[in-house]
């Protein structure tokens, strides 16, 4: 198997050391010109130095308003689809999402124009979504080789072709439920709830341990805070390709009281509390680190190590882009469905409630190692200033994306082969100077990356062996829909199949 090094660096995973392995836009392709024989090729095909601009525009956005997973999820699908439906007014077949547009004759279906009609589309959706990074992008667009001015909406033109996706997408999803813009009258911020949400526990007493509940979080001043649940709404956004967030809702999660929960609970803690070096480095790279990208923008990542090394085309890297970050939007919508569906507790409070006075041996902090302790001192395998994730635990969100992108890679590809190899150094998020030694993680395969991904989850700390097995089979469900009916649009079929987007 042709292996080969990805995106982190030791001892941190960042965005910037991913782009500096990966296409950092300072370095970006040239703009294609006619005369060039051979068509620019992985890192060097106009795509992937779109990728990385997207990449970065999330991790500032990280940086600023904290993770936000499935908000973020739709941030970095919105660019790619209308890239996408840029791309394919200059194909000969494909079908767009949103744009009403000619597709352009043979004569000009050519790849200078589809760089500037992916270069329009995806920068005009970045600015929007993440306004303030509107001064990063100008130069960025400067960068290869076109008028960040150019607002013009002629389809004769590919400048025109591209801002009219961007406008297309945008207004497509403008009342799709995210409540992007803030205007919902119960929820005037950007992105905020409007199904006022309630949670039945409060971080200092807990009236259903079946409930999920907040935590207190602990800066480094010493000041604490529960932070409340993150994006109640999200299950209510309209899916992208899914018929609807409840397609594919799981099954009820076990409560206290069953033995299957009591089972898995105290495989946590026997998990944990025998965690090797190796495991840590796991937990801690599907965690992802400072200015983090979140699972959608890790697994556009992982797509693009797939283009470096299958050296793609402009062409086949719209097309991936696509398939890989509509899944991941997807996948949270279904996800977050199920989550405040069942409104479940994570193993946090279920093990005080389940093991509060037996010993055990656990975790007990930064550079404390593992202790005996009391089950009601239990704590999750991270910081103190992100302890556990401030929403319901089941299903698993890294399992339900990580499964989901990973299937769409295989689907894409048609091959499970991933043959990446990434070095770390463990304890580098959670516990500093543990070690000097670095380990070595193989992902080998997709599936078997995102089985890993899965498992960190339970590793960690964040949720239930159950959790995880639920979510990777959702996400596999979703990606299956998702996948088709991109290829649909992508080989000309959807508008015969009635498959356009809604």
């Amino acid at each position: 198997m042709k292996t080969f090094q990805t995106l982190v660096a030791i001892p941190i995973l960042t965005v910037a050391a991913s782009l500096s392995s990966c296409g950092d836009p300072s370095t970006k392709p040239a703009a294609a010109k006619e005369t060039l024989v051979q068509e620019p090729r992985g890192r060097d095909n106009m795509g992937y130095y779109w990728g990385s601009v997207i990449l970065e525009g999330t991790a500032n956005d990280t940086e600023r308003n904290k993770p936000r997973p499935p908000v973020n999820s739709r941030m970095v699908a919105m660019p790619c689809i209308a890239m996408y439906d840029a791309w394919s007014r200059f194909d000969s077949v494909a079908v767009p999402f949103y744009l009403k547009a000619e597709r352009k004759p043979v004569g000009e279906q050519t790849l200078k124009n589809k760089e500037a009609a992916i270069a329009y589309a995806t920068v005009r959706i970045l600015e929007v979504i993440y306004p303030a990074d509107s001064a990063l992008f100008a130069p960025r667009f400067q960068d290869s080789a076109f008028d960040p001015t150019n607002r013009g909406t002629d389809p004769a033109t590919a400048a025109g072709i591209g801002n009219l996706a961007a406008q297309a997408v945008l207004e497509a999803r403008k009342n799709d439920g995210s409540n992007q813009y803030g205007d919902h009258p119960d929820a005037p911020s950007p992105y905020g709830d409007y199904t006022k949400y309630a949670c039945t526990n409060t971080a200092d007493m807990c009236k259903n341990i079946d409930r999920w509940a907040p935590k207190y979080f602990t800066k480094t001043t010493g000041e604490r805070w529960a932070p409340g649940a993150l994006a109640p709404h999200w299950g209510h956004v309209d899916p992208f390709l899914l018929d609807s967030a409840n397609q594919f809702r799981s099954p009820p999660p076990p409560v206290m009281g069953d033995e299957k929960l009591e089972k898995e609970l105290r495989e946590v803690v026997e998990l944990q509390a025998n965690l090797t070096n190796e495991q840590k480095a796991l937990v801690e790279f599907m965690r992802d680190g400072p200015r983090s990208v979140q699972q959608a923008g890790h697994w556009l990542i992982f797509a693009r190590d797939v283009s470096i090394r299958d050296q793609h085309t402009l062409d086949q890297e719209v097309k991936m882009y696509l398939m890989v970050t509509a899944t991941a939007m997807d996948c949270f919508i279904a996800c977050w469905d199920t989550k405040y569906f069942y409104d479940n507790s994570r193993p946090y409070q279920q093990i005080h409630h389940l093991l509060g006075e037996e010993d055990i041996v656990a975790w007990a902090g930064p550079n404390k190692g593992m202790q005996k302790m009391k089950g009601k001192d239990w704590r999750p395998y991270s910081p103190d200033d992100f302890l556990c994730p401030p929403f319901p635990a089941y299903v698993s969100g890294h399992s339900t994306v990580s499964g989901g992108c990973a299937r769409a890679l295989e689907l894409f590809t048609g091959s499970d082969e991933y043959g990446v190899k990434v070095k770390l150094l463990p304890g580098w998020l959670t516990e500093p100077g543990i070690t000097t030694d670095s380990v070595t993680l193989d992902l080998a395969t997709f599936s078997g990356t995102a089985n890993m991904a899965g498992r960190s989850r339970v590793l960690g700390g964040y949720h239930i062996e159950t959790d995880n097995l639920e979510g990777l089979a959702m996400g596999r469900k979703v990606a299956e829909v998702v996948v088709a009916k991109c290829n649909a649009h992508i080989n000309g079929t959807a508008a015969k199949d009635g498959l356009a987007a809604r």
